[in-house]
């Protein structure tokens, strides 16, 4: 069976999509099929391309995370949004469902990152540590929905499990996210954030990209586009394919 592949944003040099929570974006010890996987037999099929098809990640999602993914289908186009992404060029918009307040509505977190490959899990130090890596976010109180709280958050750096860790360090971890410290898992397994939009110069046109991700299609995700703060007219949907 084909996998579908949900397309935001499609041209000669680019492929964005819309990653469904659960789908690794690359490959891992698990050997499962992969959003870069997908996505070559995608090109493969459309354009009738014969051998391999290239096709690069430029930044990642943790598996059980959601929203939008940029992809290069050149390699000159990878290496200049890798250069946007390590000059902090791409502006990053995330949103992320908690049960606890913040202490505050809005504000600037920052932390020192160390991360256990073995257990692949991070944790978060207040002061600078000789092998820890800077995490600094920005987030702000959409509102609230019954129990729970929607927060926006822009990442300033790109830290392994940043904004998870984070949030968790302030007593706020994600809703579904066990391995930070929420209570009890979400019924698919999966997590409530969602990286909803990317802004970042085109690599060749130079030419501004504003992509906006759909939120997934479940009852607790939809019910927070009634909140009238995030009301947003999503222009570019994407496509299903």
């Amino acid at each position: 069976m084909k996998e579908k592949l949900h397309v935001l944003f499609e041209d000669n040099h680019l492929l964005i999509v819309n990653k469904p929570g659960g789908l690794l974006v690359q490959g891992d010890s698990t050997g499962d099929k992969t959003l870069l996987d997908i996505g070559k037999a995608y090109l493969k099929e459309k354009y009738d391309k014969p051998g391999n098809v290239f096709l690069g990640v430029v930044h990642r999602l943790d598996r059980p995370v959601s929203g939008a993914v940029l992809m290069a289908k050149t390699s000159k186009a990878l290496e200049r949004l890798n250069k946007q992404f390590r000059e902090r060029k791409i502006y990053k918009k995330y949103w992320a469902v908690v049960k606890r307040k913040p202490g505050k509505d809005r504000d600037k977190l920052v932390h020192w990152l160390i991360k256990n490959k073995d257990k692949n899990k991070v944790t978060s130090y207040d002061l600078p540590l000789p092998d820890g890596l800077r995490a600094e976010l920005n987030y702000c109180l959409m509102g609230k929905l019954n129990d729970h709280f929607l927060l926006e958050v822009n990442p300033v750096t790109g830290r392994p499990h940043q904004i998870r860790v984070q949030l968790a360090s302030i007593g706020c971890p994600i809703r579904g996210d066990l391995k930070y410290g929420f209570h009890k898992p979400n019924s698919d397994a999966n997590i409530n954030l969602h990286a909803r939009q990317l802004i970042f110069t085109h690599p060749v046109t130079k030419e501004k990209q504003k992509i906006t991700a759909p939120l997934p299609e479940n009852e607790f995700w939809e019910q927070f586009l009634t909140l009238e703060r995030v009301k947003i007219k999503d222009n570019d949907i994407g496509r299903i394919v």
